[in-house]
């Protein structure tokens, strides 16, 4: 069962980047950070997500699952 995830990177990522995260949807907020957001088919998914993240060098400053109840603009 697949679940939903925000992860969320320093700085702004060039939109072209969004390819690279599994199909996870790219916005950038005010603050000068990257969400990364969508559903990942499972944990092995989510693993791989974060070891693109590792290997390109990106600061990750948070990552969480969310429960269904949480609206897709939320963050």
């Amino acid at each position: 069962m697949s679940e939903s995830y925000l992860i969320r990177l320093k700085g702004h990522l060039d939109p072209d980047w969004a390819a690279e995260f599994d199909g996870l949807s790219l916005r950038h907020l005010a603050d000068g950070t990257t969400v990364l957001q969508g559903r990942l088919a499972d944990q092995a998914a989510l693993h791989g997500v974060l070891a693109r993240i590792r290997d390109l060098g990106l600061i990750l400053l948070t990552a969480q699952r969310l429960d269904e109840q949480t609206p897709d603009n939320a963050y």
